[in-house]
């Protein structure tokens, strides 16, 4: 049961992979999501990919940083929220469809709550104490 488990969420993984790598080039198809997916479903299957995955420069930076911390900083919340407004817009844009338009706005409101209610606005010094404590 176990090597099942196993295997399904690899192939999984595989699939969320790839319709974020296909996100990447067709407007609406929400590339983050699903690389967040595979990103958890490797880690999941695999104690390597998880070695690896806590390894990489966006992981340390990002998410342990968020993790230890407790919040994240409101430079990176409004970068945050900025880019990924940015990047609706355009694909609004693109796709000249009222039904995208309300799937869009919706994001957009949830988003937005999320980075101005949920999750914790903390000073850029804590972040940068953290990062320096696991650097040393």
């Amino acid at each position: 049961m176990r090597r099942l488990a196993r295997s399904l969420q690899i192939a999984g993984a595989w699939a969320s992979f790839a319709m974020g790598c296909i996100g990447v080039v067709v407007p609406v198809l929400p590339t983050t999501p699903f690389l967040l997916l595979a990103a958890f479903l490797f880690a999941r299957s695999s104690p390597r990919m998880h070695a690896w995955l806590c390894s990489t420069k966006v992981h340390q930076r990002y998410v342990a940083a968020f993790r230890q911390a407790g919040g994240i900083p409101l430079s990176t919340k409004v970068r945050l929220v900025g880019v990924s407004y940015a990047m609706m817009g355009a694909s609004a844009l693109v796709v000249q469809k009222p039904l995208v338009w309300a799937v869009l706005g919706c994001v957009a409101v949830f988003l937005l709550y999320l980075m101005a209610v949920r999750i914790p606005t903390i000073k850029q010094e804590s972040v940068d104490q953290v990062r320096a404590e696991d650097a040393a």
